[in-house]
């Protein structure tokens, strides 16, 4: 009778620690963007379309990024990976002293970008570095496990946010000096932390999704299957795009939905949305504990089809029954990123780290769907949340459809 799969082995508990801080790193990093949204619309006095551009300056650099920091992962290793990530993010970082002194949103959105490509280096390292801990049959277990705590800083970014940027009355609510010494101080712990990461021993891992490979004959030889003949990654890559689609929209116009339609100030809407990832948070950890019992595609399909009845609620823009529903999506939100991320690495084998660089690459959702919901928003901020109810419906299809994909031919 099989044991059943460890969730991580001894030897691998700290890497596993400091690797699942890094989730929360840039989880703080992510939503604080989505501050800077609605700080930006007041200070530098631009329309809720153009303030979309902030999430297209952070997600567009999962685009560029994503490819060649699979290529540095593949050939430098997971240490060094996460070593450029955190080079980049506090780089851009600082690089919000002369883009405030500026007062110039591009400069903003060129620090946002590098600071981005820090991000996109260490997300494509850190998914399959996790992975990499531990038998295959539980990676699914640790990814979630580590994306809560992504929740985690998802809670702590828009309480920083709302609280040193948004919050009415104090001196800087009204520029952007506040914004300069909030990411000083990010840039300097993100420099500290990489000093610690160099000291940290790191032993030679075999990635857990090669031990099942794929084959296709060609001439009569069997070779690894190409990725584009992966149907549930080549599904996975498009199902990562919209699932990030619907998060950048959501999360970039939250606290103007708790503005417009609850008449909240923007610091108690901030507050607000930390709770939301609160919710994200407590979703993951029962995501975690739901799939030992549910297959992780049949829970994404329940998930994403509660978030489709979510979403119709929010539209409706009916007082606090809406703006529950609101917060209850990041709840149903909480497992798509890594249970879509897990499922499209399965039996990739050798091209495992590649996979992981274009499945990032379908960030890029997150910057184009913004824009398009502000130009609905800018006339009605309840109806542009119509808009991720097609990313839910694909997201949907990707689960009912995945054991089919993911049988080999």
């Amino acid at each position: 009778m099989d044991q059943k799969p460890a969730f991580t082995e001894p030897k691998y508990r700290v890497i596993l620690f400091f690797v699942t801080a890094l989730f929360m790193l840039w989880g703080i990093a992510i939503t604080l963007g989505d501050v800077l949204n609605r700080h930006f619309q007041n200070v530098l006095h631009i329309s809720k379309s153009h303030s979309g551009l902030v999430q297209l300056s952070i997600f567009g650099a999962y685009a560029v990024m994503g490819i060649p920091a699979g290529f540095f992962m593949k050939k430098f290793g997971y240490k060094n990976g996460v070593l450029l990530g955190l080079f980049l993010y506090a780089f851009g970082a600082f690089l919000f002293v002369p883009a405030a002194d500026a007062e110039s949103f591009d400069f903003f959105r060129i620090a946002l970008f590098i600071l981005a490509c820090g991000l996109a280096t260490l997300e494509t390292v850190a998914h399959p570095f996790v992975a990499a801990l531990g038998d295959q049959r539980t990676s699914d277990q640790r990814i979630n496990f580590s994306q809560a705590f992504n929740g985690l800083g998802g809670v702590i970014g828009p309480l920083i946010g709302s609280y040193f940027i948004l919050k009415e009355g104090q001196v800087h609510s009204n520029d952007l000096i506040g914004v300069k010494y909030l990411y000083v101080i990010i840039g300097s712990v993100i420099v500290l932390i990489g000093i610690l990461f160099l000291f940290l021993k790191v032993p030679h891992l075999t990635h857990a999704h090669n031990e099942v490979i794929d084959y296709e004959n060609e001439g009569g030889k069997k070779i690894e299957k190409k990725l584009i003949h992966q149907k549930h990654f080549i599904f996975a890559v498009i199902a990562q795009l919209f699932n990030v689609a619907a998060q950048g929209g959501t999360w970039a116009y939250f606290i103007n939905y708790g503005h417009e339609i609850m008449h909240l100030s923007d610091e108690k809407a901030g507050y607000f949305f930390s709770l939301s990832m609160i919710m994200l948070i407590i979703g993951r950890f029962t995501g975690t504990f739901l799939m030992r019992y549910i297959a992780p595609y049949r829970l994404l399909c329940i998930f994403a089809a509660a978030n489709i009845v979510m979403c119709l609620i929010v539209a409706k823009g009916a007082g606090w029954v809406s703006f529950t529903a609101l917060l209850f999506i990041n709840f149903f939100f909480s497992i798509m990123f890594p249970t879509i991320f897990s499922l499209g690495l399965k039996n990739l084998g050798g091209k495992t780290q590649q996979g992981s660089s274009f499945i990032v690459m379908g960030v890029i959702g997150g910057g184009l769907f913004p824009p398009l919901m502000g130009l609905i928003a800018n006339h009605d901020i309840a109806a542009a949340y119509y808009l991720p109810i097609i990313c839910y419906v694909v997201i949907f299809l990707f689960g009912f459809w995945y054991p089919r994909l993911a049988k080999p031919n």
